[in-house]
């Protein structure tokens, strides 16, 4: 179905992914855009699958990719990026399937696509921000952004979010199948891809607020990939 796909990599959330899928698709559904929401799932333990399932079969927007196994942000995001263009999405959404990014906000986000070609929920622009995190966490974060932002000498506040609308021509032009990051570098290599190749960006402010159930897949590897691989993004440009 064309439209709108939003893309909810899952790993053991089964106590937020039929909250969140409900909460998502009733603000898809105030948009008037057509509209998918493909759940993909890396062999949760803990039955976030089966539940995704069941959404399925109750709700017809609902679709569910169960993939062998964790494989990985980035690999989630990429497979569901290849499935929303085979079946033609002309935008493809991707948020954390955790509530860290508020479903309200999706009608803002493909609002903002009437007039950019990549729309990113910024937590660092003003009236955007962050609730519940320590002050180190925060530092992590804004400094994690900046450090990409300098290095790789691109006017985006926030590189390291996870909550962003595409538009099908970014995905196809800049070339998936070479997407070497996962975690925060994947979001950070897509936007930049998205820069160099001369797409226009806007930010629009969100609040992003830590989830309140279930573990945070953040570690320091996820972190550390970022700062290594930024330097690489840049040699490769």
């Amino acid at each position: 179905m064309p439209g709108a796909w939003l893309i909810l990599p899952t790993y053991d959330e089964a106590e937020n992914i039929e909250g969140l899928v409900r909460a998502a698709l009733a603000q898809l559904e105030s948009t008037g855009v057509d509209h998918t929401i493909l759940v993909v799932d890396d062999g949760s333990p803990d039955g976030t699958g089966r539940i995704a399932d069941r959404l399925a079969e109750e709700l017809a927007p609902v679709r569910v990719l169960h993939r062998d196994g964790k494989q990985g942000l980035g690999r989630a995001y990429l497979a569901g990026f290849a499935l929303a263009l085979a079946n033609g999405a002309e935008l493809v959404l991707e948020m954390d399937s955790d509530f860290s990014h508020d479903p309200a906000d999706l009608p803002r986000l493909i609002a903002a696509a009437d007039a950019a070609d990549l729309v990113l929920g910024s937590r660092y622009v003003p009236g955007g921000g962050v609730t519940s995190w320590g002050r180190l966490r925060r530092l992590l974060s804004r400094g994690g952004s900046a450090y990409a932002r300098i290095l790789l000498g691109v006017p985006v506040r926030d590189l390291t979010g996870g909550f962003k609308c595409f538009h099908r021509r970014v995905l196809e032009e800049i070339d998936l199948e070479h997407v070497h990051a996962d975690g925060y570098g994947f979001q950070i290599e897509l936007t930049y891809k998205a820069v160099r190749a001369g797409f226009k960006v806007a930010e629009v402010p969100i609040l992003f607020r830590e989830r309140s159930v279930g573990e945070s897949k953040m570690t320091w590897r996820i972190a550390l990939e970022a700062v290594w691989k930024v330097p690489l993004l840049r040699l490769r440009a």
